[in-house]
């Protein structure tokens, strides 16, 4: 699959939506028109450049990769590793100082505090849905949820993201399928009428994602829809993006602007596109 770009997608995704996360001025969303990538009104991070969403989800991309087995110290291995190559803001502060200050995965795996019921395992656990075995995916998105958010709502929706994916990847049913299969596989119910912000919690995300793409014609109105919700913008665009993006039904039609003005510094758009080249591999 020569044009499969997910993680390149999930990037813009999560640059254009950094733009407005929890923002609550309300004339600042006439900035959502896709025409470029807009400077959050008090956040540091540049436009164009994605955040903690990207970059984890890259981590789990190269331990995919890889042939290491999975585990809690392997994932917390390339969390640290990917991390130290390439320092960036976009991360909760507790968790970018606990990154900062950790030096070895036995010490991340021995210390993290996974009480987290937010959507920091939903965010990168798009990836994992490329597995063919669904088994295999439901069990290291759990395993990823474990490590940092083992609670029934982190675990259930690092499950529910990675199956979005798996469910148009491995070509298992239509769009209109989408909400049934998850209620299959997902102990917590996934819905496709969410309305309004989207806060920290992660089955919020998965549930405000699932209603995006299940709306949309497109990529584009999927990525204006995540924005128009409010509140944790580039969380819900990254998943909402990661599954959308191998769907056949959904018109890939993101602005050419936002792939060109893409950040392109070492771990950048051509970055990018060289794992999206690789992991096109898991797709049969």
């Amino acid at each position: 699959m020569n044009d499969f770009s997910m993680l390149t997608d999930i990037a813009i995704a999560d640059a254009y939506g950094a733009a407005f996360e929890y923002v609550r001025d309300s004339k600042f969303y006439i900035r959502n028109d896709l025409k470029r990538y807009y400077k959050h009104p008090t956040h540091n991070i540049k436009p164009g450049c994605y955040t903690d969403d990207t970059q984890m989800s890259i981590a789990i991309a190269r331990l995919m990769l890889s042939n290491d087995i999975w585990t809690k110290r392997t994932l917390a291995h390339y969390f640290l590793d990917t991390f130290r190559l390439d320092p960036r803001e976009g991360y909760a502060k507790n968790f970018y100082n606990f990154l900062k200050s950790t030096k070895t995965a036995d010490e991340f795996v021995s210390n993290i505090k996974p009480v987290s019921v937010k959507a920091g395992a939903a965010m990168r656990s798009g990836v994992i849905g490329l597995y063919s075995e669904i088994d295999k995916v439901i069990e290291y998105a759990t395993l990823n949820a474990k490590l940092t958010h083992d609670t029934k709502t982190g675990i259930n929706s690092s499950i529910a993201a990675a199956l979005m994916v798996h469910y148009f990847v491995h070509a298992k049913g239509s769009v209109s399928g989408l909400l049934h299969f998850l209620n299959n596989c997902v102990s917590m119910k996934c819905t496709d009428t969410w309305q309004g912000f989207v806060g920290a919690d992660g089955m919020d995300a998965v549930n405000a994602a699932i209603t995006a793409i299940v709306s949309s014609d497109s990529l584009s109105e999927v990525l204006r829809k995540c924005v128009d919700f409010r509140g944790d913008t580039d969380t819900v665009a990254a998943i909402a993006i990661a599954s959308a993006t191998n769907c056949s039904e959904i018109k890939h039609d993101l602005p050419q602007k936002l792939y060109d003005k893409l950040e392109d510094g070492p771990f950048g758009r051509k970055y990018l596109r060289e794992l999206d080249s690789k992991l096109s591999a898991f797709i049969v």
